[in-house]
């Protein structure tokens, strides 16, 4: 999986097709992320103690990392690529531009 945690992305398939947001989770196993404020489902959540509250909260679910695109912040959503620099390290960078991500 090439997306990290913190990575500005734009979803392009599902209900929330074109929202801009940033990666909050990565689940490299099953191929999912989560996105900031995409997919959100509401769920009942029981009071654990004083602190927490009880009721109902909202709740960011996991979607499939194929149905969002890295955003560039020269050229807006791209592709992923890479580059090795002479030392040997690897380099994310845009398809249509070549600018490093």
């Amino acid at each position: 999986m090439k997306l990290r945690h913190g990575d500005a992305v734009m979803v392009v398939s599902g209900k929330d097709a074109g929202t801009e947001s940033k990666i909050a989770k990565v689940f490299p196993a099953t191929n999912r992320i989560i996105v900031e404020g995409v997919a959100t489902a509401k769920r009942h959540q029981r009071a654990t103690g004083e602190a927490n509250t009880g009721g109902i909260i909202d709740k960011d679910m996991p979607i499939n990392a194929s149905n969002v695109m890295i955003m560039c912040p020269d050229c807006g959503p791209t592709k992923i690529g890479a580059r090795f620099d002479d030392a040997g390290k690897k380099y994310r960078v845009c398809r249509k531009c070549g600018g490093d991500l």
